[in-house]
């Protein structure tokens, strides 16, 4: 009898990863490799094989030497790989040269994580910021690759030969672009808005931030209970998450909990995903997750700290919490941790009280103390003070309300307005 079967799941595509050593980079080669290799999984591909070379300077037809370049023949020939991973990026030059030594697909670690971006993201905005991103980088790398790049013919009553097909896909792409960046300015307005209202009524904002798989997201899920996907693999979340958190003051603030950071992030990514990292540029706080069980993790601080200075947050406070310490058993962050580092894990829950303590203190720093009369009938005012701040003090006498609070000097500012229009003593500061 014939056997019919037929597979219906697409086989994973075999990839041999490429690493270069001797060009300037933040990781060591092998590590970067080793990240490398992880992006690869997550983007579905089976590794098969691992490369590097050491480069004094780049080929700039092929980025490697033509020696390696017939050592990569010969294993993608052995090893049936059907794409070749490089660490580095490569310009529209090399990548053409490559697939056309090497007979197969050839892309960089910013296509890789392109990709990734293109599987995982959710959120409407989330699509088009990646759509966005990977048609700018693909704009300069299409080529005459298709059989198809003949002449168009201009037709009756027009000048000229026409446009090559070439031209005609580079028009629809540019099209195409700036329909992602009208859609994009158009929800950024939306959300402008929507934060001119939360501001009328402001609750600070703490981002959440660090190094990608540094265990933001489980973190999230621990203070809020906000049920985001947790799983151990590079990017696992894109979208951003915020969520109501009651600190141990009684106070109230929104968590963020924001896309991670890695090594070589593409540039393209940062510019479409800037309006998505606004949470971290806009944040009364940072809490910088890092990864304590990760042997690199100095190399990833200092990424981290780049990207935040890329998107203009360099100047935010941050409250450093190493994360994971649990899995050394770590009671106390390692050594050369940044001065009032915490030990923290989001899985047992060691050290999060603590870090509930310090995120209220630093946030009370931006707070007014501020003493006030009002008339009982002013209920609205006293719900704003206790939604909007920290009420120390209050008591009723003769009509009148007495309350001693911690505020923003917003609210301050909005209740002077309010009995200033009622008559009424403006608020002391104490």
């Amino acid at each position: 009898m014939t056997d019919r079967t037929h597979l219906t799941v697409r086989p994973r595509e075999r990839a041999v990863l490429v690493g270069i050593a001797g060009i300037r980079s933040v990781l060591p080669v092998r590590e970067s490799l080793e990240e490398l290799a992880r992006l690869s999984a997550t983007a579905g591909l089976e590794v098969v094989e691992q490369t590097t070379q050491e480069l004094r300077r780049a080929n700039p037809a092929t980025l490697v030497g033509t020696g390696k370049v017939e050592s990569l023949a010969t294993t993608i020939r052995e090893t049936g790989a059907d794409v070749v991973v490089f660490d580095e990026p490569l310009t529209p030059a090399q990548q053409r040269n490559l697939e056309r030594a090497l007979g197969c697909k050839v892309i960089d670690r910013s296509a890789l994580i392109l990709d990734i971006f293109a599987q995982r993201a959710r959120s409407m905005e989330g699509k088009l910021q990646v759509e966005l991103a990977q048609l700018e980088y693909l704009l300069p790398r299409l080529t005459r690759a298709w059989g198809h790049l003949s002449r168009q013919q201009g037709g009756v009553g027009t000048r000229g030969p026409g446009e090559t097909q070439l031209e005609v896909d580079r028009r629809r792409v540019r099209e195409r672009l700036a329909q992602l960046r009208a859609r994009l300015a158009s929800l950024d307005r939306r959300r402008r808005l929507q934060r001119q209202a939360r501001d009328a009524v402001p609750v600070p904002t703490v981002a959440l931030v660090g190094y990608t798989n540094a265990g933001k997201s489980t973190l999230m899920n621990a203070l809020t209970q906000a049920g985001v996907l947790v799983e151990d693999r590079l990017f696992a979340t894109l979208d951003p998450t915020v969520r109501r958190l009651r600190l141990p003051d009684g106070s109230t603030t929104l968590l963020a909990d924001t896309v991670g950071f890695i090594h070589k992030l593409p540039h393209q990514l940062i510019a479409a995903f800037k309006s998505t990292l606004e949470h971290a540029g806009t944040a009364a706080l940072l809490v910088h997750v890092i990864d304590a069980a990760h042997a690199g993790w100095p190399e990833q601080l200092r990424i981290a700290e780049a990207v935040l200075a890329e998107i203009g947050a360099a100047d935010r406070r941050i409250v450093h919490a190493f994360n994971k310490a649990d899995v050394h058993g770590l009671a106390v962050p390692p050594a050369g941790a940044p001065p009032g580092a915490l030990a923290i894990s989001a899985r047992t829950g060691q050290g999060l009280r603590e870090l509930l303590t310090r995120i209220a203190a630093e946030l009370a720093r931006d707070l007014t103390r501020i003493r006030c009369r009002l008339p009982a009938r002013r209920g609205d005012l006293v719900a704003l003070l206790r939604r909007s701040g920290r009420v120390l003090e209050e008591y009723y006498h003769d009509g009148n309300v007495t309350v001693t609070a911690l505020v923003a000097p917003s609210i301050a500012g909005r209740l002077r307005r309010e009995l200033a229009s009622d008559g009424e003593p403006a608020p002391a500061s104490c």
